[in-house]
């Protein structure tokens, strides 16, 4: 699988060559629905687990009023599956019946719903990333990085609690081959669909509000980007600095790397605890790889859409964190083995 990003509709240091030393390399993974195995890097896949190692838990409080549906993590493939066999039964034939009796029976009884759970529960593989495919930050004796989360919203951060694991996957020898599941979780969105990767590195450059007071005046300065021609779009002509971070900075998409996007809220320091050294960002897990501001990043091999998909849930991985957010985890470059998770809109 090969997924290519379009150059650039501009080179941004031809016109302001004091970005050019600020230029990272981030890797866009390109999840795509698939069966990945334990030696695969993965999106909601299984994971290279040693079995003498026990599978974490959360064990905090979850709020049975959180969830809409209680459903266990098999309802929803089950789900998932009778929606899938629908859409294609009526892309075959749009005169066919949208739902037969028994996918009516059988979504009704999964949507009925389980019983509340109180007690700990077994977190979801969420990432796996090998580094022979994908660069991150990492000690030396460690290749593998497996993030898992549990499929809850927390109150101290209003998303999914996030877990790292870092390990040489040289050691795992007897991998464990039936991992606990969640019997209940908040939302459909919070398991990933399995998805292969295909790694791919893009040059990113910082948001506009990490850069000093003269490269953002010079970023704001229009006739400068005029220019560029015809490669300037001028419907940004009243807010050039969103052009530049939504063509030309910042990739979007599931990623390691790159440049932390920001949002609505001005970046945060993000310090090691155990050196001080600025932490980068380490993956980017994303609510949608791309929206209708940032459609120039679509894939070549998918530009045959006749349009981008609307904001929302992910259209390969089917996360969806707090209704578009992405959630990205930062780390140290020197000791990465405390990291930052954080939210961004």
């Amino acid at each position: 699988m090969i997924r290519t990003t379009p150059p650039r509709p501009l080179d941004v240091t031809a016109l302001f060559p004091d970005l050019a030393p600020l230029a990272r390399t981030a890797t866009r993974l390109h999840p795509r629905p698939g069966a990945p195995t334990v030696h695969d890097s993965s999106v909601g896949a299984p994971l290279l687990w040693p079995a003498d190692e026990p599978w974490p838990y959360c064990d905090e409080p979850h709020d049975r009023r959180a969830p809409l549906e209680i459903l266990s993590p098999d309802d929803i493939r089950r789900l998932r599956r009778v929606g899938a066999a629908v859409a294609e039964r009526l892309r075959l034939d749009p005169e066919a019946p949208a739902w037969t009796p028994e996918e009516l029976e059988t979504a009704e009884r999964l949507r009925a719903g389980r019983p509340w759970f109180d007690g700990p529960i077994p977190l979801l593989p969420v990432a796996q990333l090998y580094a022979r495919d994908v660069p991150f930050p990492r000690p030396p004796d460690a290749d593998l990085l497996q993030v898992l989360w549990c499929p809850f919203d927390h109150a101290e951060n209003a998303h999914p609690r996030t877990a790292l694991y870092r390990r040489s996957s040289a050691t795992v020898t007897d991998v464990l081959d039936a991992p606990p599941e969640p019997p209940i979780v908040q939302s459909e969105w919070y398991l990933p669909e399995p998805c292969l990767l295909a790694p791919e590195p893009v040059t990113e450059y910082p948001n506009p509000l990490e850069l000093d007071k003269e490269l953002r005046d010079q970023l704001g300065d229009v006739s400068r980007w005029q220019t560029a021609g015809d490669a300037w779009d001028r419907r940004y002509t009243v807010a050039p600095d969103e052009f530049y971070g939504n063509r030309l900075a910042h990739a979007p998409g599931w990623k390691t790397g790159g440049w932390s996007r920001w949002g609505r809220t001005d970046p945060e320091p993000r310090r090691c605890p155990e050196c001080g050294t600025e932490e980068v960002p380490l993956l980017t897990i994303a609510s949608a790889e791309w929206q209708s501001n940032t459609d120039s990043w679509i894939p070549e091999e998918e530009r045959a859409y006749p349009a981008p998909p609307a904001p929302g849930p992910g259209e390969f991985t089917l996360i969806d964190i707090r209704g578009g957010h992405d959630l990205q985890l930062h780390a140290c470059p020197v000791s990465p083995d405390h990291p930052h998770i954080g939210l961004i809109q």
